[in-house]
């Protein structure tokens, strides 16, 4: 038997095969589809014109319109417009304290704290006004802000003292708040209050002075009106009361410079607005905003008084009407004046750069002399830098066409006035 042997086929070889990757990251995936999408509107924008145009101003329209923006980013910032000794401000994002400064913009979160001579002026841009006194720590609670629809702001106190003021809002329901540890107090439009929170003792009290407010701790509901006060301890009943009213200051105005020819003898006319139940006024003048040093105290019946004796400087002025029964009213916000001697009349430099708008808020910068002293609308300008630039924001204006007045006055006694006329939105 013969065996066959099947002959072994050999192997066939295997090419190896080699591949090559290569990496395309998203972005560089974007740039190409953003130059081709560019490549064929621009194609399509010399093919048909007409087309192209007004495809661009319906997207531009749509992107625009009220009910897509409302206000813009910068009319909705909370800002400074007042700023007097040591303020610090530690942003939500932030573990540090930084110093406060007309620039610095703030959102919710942000803390804001004055030492003892500190003073700070807040504004959001529906015009309400948060003045944060001495030795007071505050948080920016709220800032919802639009063109279109009823505006919420508000801010919490933790310690001190805090003033607050608001406009007429174009928008019904709007509402600004200042909110305590167990307590929410919301204020009306047109109104004008006096909050305190004193930790130590755990007593809050929320004044106020003009207009209305309502208050909520709790399940409690009050309204409270003008020249009322509504005290609550931490835990404790909530008691009402009326107060009497400090008087409203008139002149010197807050921040004026008076140049006199001899400050010695020529009378400082001070004056207020009258107290219906008062029998009496009290008046002090000191060197230090928180008068623990009184330099004149003197009392009168009338609503207005001429004060000699003064020397060159800087002052602080406030009144406190008494009544019949002998009780006394809160003294008045003190106002600042600068009594100046009157040096050689001459001219001064004074230039306006420009004005813009931020909501109804408006920036004023220019230029002056080195160690000039500027009022606008009668605040001191505190952003003065050592080569005469200048930076103001002036407090919320009303809509309409308005004037702004910047005074200065020089080391050598020259003084220079400018207006500026702007119509506000």
């Amino acid at each position: 038997m013969i065996e066959t042997r099947i002959p072994v086929q050999p192997k066939p070889k295997i090419q190896k095969v080699e591949v090559y990757w290569h990496t395309v990251t998203y972005t560089t995936v974007a740039i190409y589809v953003a130059i081709l999408i560019a490549v064929i509107l621009g194609v399509s924008f010399f093919v048909f014109p007409e087309k192209s145009g007004n495809l661009v101003k319906r997207v531009t329209a749509a992107l625009t319109k009220p009910g897509n923006t409302g206000v813009s980013a910068t009319a909705r910032q909370v800002r400074f417009v007042n700023l007097d000794g040591k303020v610090q401000v530690k942003k939500v994002n932030s573990v540090q304290w930084a110093t406060a400064d007309y620039q610095l913009s703030l959102d919710k979160g942000d803390q804001i704290r004055t030492d003892t001579d500190g003073v700070a002026r807040i504004a959001f841009a529906d015009g309400t006004t948060y003045t944060v006194k001495g030795e007071t720590l505050v948080t920016v609670e709220e800032n919802a802000v639009a063109s279109d629809k009823a505006t919420s702001v508000g801010m919490h106190i933790q310690a001190g003292q805090v003033d607050l003021a608001t406009p007429t809002w174009d928008n019904p329901g709007s509402k600004a708040d200042i909110s305590f540890e167990n307590a929410l107090a919301s204020l009306r439009e047109n109104s004008r209050a006096e909050v305190r929170s004193d930790p130590a003792t755990q007593q809050q009290q929320f004044t106020v002075n003009v207009g209305s407010a309502e208050m909520n701790r709790g399940g409690q509901h009050l309204d409270v009106g003008p020249f009322e006060r509504v005290t609550f301890p931490t835990g404790g009943p909530v008691k009402t009361e009326q107060v009497l009213a400090p008087p409203t200051l008139i002149a010197p105005l807050n921040l004026t410079p008076i140049i006199v020819a001899d400050p010695k003898r020529d009378p400082i006319h001070f004056a207020w607005k009258e107290i219906s139940t008062a029998k009496g006024y009290v008046l002090q003048i000191s060197k230090s905003s928180f008068f623990n040093k009184i330099l004149v105290e003197r009392r009168t019946t009338e609503t207005a008084m001429d004060i000699t004796g003064l020397d060159p400087g800087e002052y602080y002025w406030k009144v406190r009407a008494v009544d019949a029964k002998d009780a006394m009213s809160d003294m008045s916000d003190p106002y600042k004046f600068t009594l100046v001697t009157q040096g050689k009349q001459e001219d001064m430099f004074l230039e306006v750069d420009g004005t813009e708008l931020h909501g109804n808020l408006v920036e004023v910068t220019g230029k002056t002399e080195p160690g000039a002293t500027l009022i606008i609308n009668g605040e001191k300008v505190a952003d003065l830098r050592p080569d005469g630039t200048f930076h103001f924001f002036t407090p919320p204006m009303t809509p309409g066409s308005q004037t702004i007045v910047i005074t200065g006055q020089n080391r050598r006694g020259g003084t220079a006035i400018k207006r500026v006329s702007i119509v506000i939105p």
